[in-house]
């Protein structure tokens, strides 16, 4: 067949992704601390965008909490005046205005008129001894006094295992040799403190001989903590025997041969191999928990991962309310300089340049502002359907799917995906990420369905239960579970259990 170059008209449907769409979906998902960063990224480089001047949304939770109580108590005490013939209103939930900001549907005559906008002269002694009271900053640690050093020159770090390993390693009395590979052993820890890397390659890093390398590697292992630079779990549990029960005759073998038979609790087994009584291999078993079996646990340098709600419900005069976390979230708006400068005179290009930016500004408040309508339209979903989780706990987490939320709010299973990701709620059960509410169902004996976490919370509280000395089997905990109306397969509870990091009950089993 010949091929040919031709034209042709085609009608097609194609979904094109605008950037602006782009950057709206990556708001969408972004938690609190990114969204912040995001927007101060976006000020910098984008001049018609600005802060609202003297407006910020910084709030402690303590002020918010604050205010909701006493709009609940300005509103009972409504109540009571409507009682006697005055108008007034009720608290309702905290939303968003047309403006997409968070409000508050509750006012009264007297907090929305001023008295006067001066203050008098015993007012103004009372704010004065409350400020001196409370000094110049709203929280602890915001400004340090002028006499103190800056805050540079008293950051510490910890110090990490090959500091410390190598701190030492510089008192020890070793061959130039023995040296050198010591220091290839120390940078070829992992945070277990376990070397890496095989002595062969050790010899041939620190250009020397087996036996240099076999001598440092008994000098690290002397080190403190001991067991560092071994390369298994025996190796280092026999490092640390000998530095700790160096006359014991028995533990090397033990460590060697047995680890599994204490493991599984099998006393008897270890007895009879060892020769001794089985109140001699329990003896045994107590010392070797006193090892440390990851001797370089301690020193592990990861930074801790700090957890920032994003949004807090709290329960408030009988009611439900959501506020959404915006501390540190600056008003924006679209610079009216740059909108006067647009209406002026300049080329094309200019004209083209600030229409650009000020649409891109413009774009960005809309996308803002409808991510915390979404944001707030998805917890109250969660809130209405999971009432009986946020009012008795995590046993009555009821399954829910994506599509239950997305379904009552009118937006795609996608959108709600990206809505839930990276975000945390904070309630009187705990913090929990928004994904955590949406769960499988697990099949009750009568009634609805139960959600898988609120199994795993009941698992949980049936082992915490048990005798100690008579751990509960896989099968004993079905059956438990049957009484509370709950059908679980062992293997599932098996599944459960072991996602939960809790042991068998082989391994449970308490011998002294």
């Amino acid at each position: 067949m010949a091929m040919e170059l031709k034209q042709s008209l085609k009608l097609q449907q194609q979904l094109v992704i605008t950037p602006q769409l782009q950057q709206a979906i990556k708001l969408l998902q972004l938690s609190h601390m990114d969204l912040v960063d995001q927007i101060q990224a976006e000020l910098v480089e984008n001049p018609a965008l600005e802060e609202v001047p003297g407006a910020t949304h910084d709030e402690t939770l303590a002020e918010t909490l604050s205010r909701l109580d006493n709009d609940n108590a300005r509103d009972q005490a409504d109540v009571v005046d409507q009682n006697n013939g005055s108008e007034s209103m009720e608290t309702d939930w905290i939303g968003l205005d047309d403006a997409g900001q968070h409000t508050v549907q509750s006012t009264t005559q007297e907090s929305v008129e001023k008295k006067d906008g001066k203050l008098t002269e015993d007012e103004w002694n009372r704010l004065l001894e409350s400020y001196s009271q409370s000094g110049s900053t709203k929280g602890l640690g915001t400004v340090r006094g002028e006499d103190l050093p800056p805050i540079e020159n008293t950051l510490t770090t910890s110090t990490s295992l090959i500091e410390h390993l190598a701190w030492q390693l510089q008192m020890q009395l070793c061959t130039d040799g023995e040296r050198r590979a010591s220091n290839v052993i120390i940078m070829n820890l992992d945070d277990r403190g376990y070397l890496t890397i095989p002595l062969e390659v050790v010899a041939e890093e620190a250009d020397c001989d087996m036996d240099d390398v076999e001598g440092a590697q008994m000098i690290v292992q002397g080190l403190d903590p001991s067991g560092c630079g071994s390369l298994s779990l025996e190796e280092c549990l026999i490092v640390q025997a000998k530095t700790k029960h160096p006359e014991d005759p028995f533990f090397e073998e033990i460590i060697n041969n047995h680890l599994v038979d204490f493991e599984r609790r099998n006393y008897l087994n270890v007895a009879r191999a060892m020769d001794m009584d089985v109140e001699d291999a329990i003896e045994y078993h107590k010392m070797l928990q006193a090892f440390e079996p990851w001797p370089g646990r301690g020193y592990a340098d990861a930074d801790p991962r700090y957890i920032t709600p994003d949004v807090y419900v709290f329960l408030i005069g009988g009611e439900w309310q959501i506020v959404q976390n915006e501390d540190g979230l600056p008003k924006l708006r679209i610079s009216p300089y740059y909108q006067r400068v647009l209406q002026g005179a300049g080329t094309d290009d200019e004209r083209k340049y600030i229409k650009d930016k000020l649409d891109a500004a413009d774009f960005l408040i809309k996308s803002i502002y409808k991510r915390q309508s979404t944001i707030f339209k998805v917890v109250k979903s969660i809130l209405e359907k999971q009432m009986d989780f946020f009012e008795h706990g995590v046993e009555h987490l009821r399954p829910m799917i994506l599509r239950d939320i997305a379904d009552e709010i009118g937006v795609h299973e996608s959108t709600v995906s990206r809505v839930t990701s990276n975000k945390y709620l904070q309630c009187p059960q705990g913090i929990f990420e928004l994904k955590y509410f949406f769960n499988a169902g697990i099949q009750q004996v009568h009634g609805e369905d139960v959600a898988a976490a609120s199994v795993k919370a009941r698992i949980k509280q049936i082992i915490a239960a048990e005798d100690a000395r008579r751990p509960m089997s896989d099968s004993a905990i079905v059956t438990e579970l049957r009484k509370f109306n709950i059908k679980c397969a062992r293997r599932t509870v098996a599944k459960y259990r072991e996602g939960l990091g809790i042991l068998s009950s082989s391994k449970r089993k308490a011998m002294f």
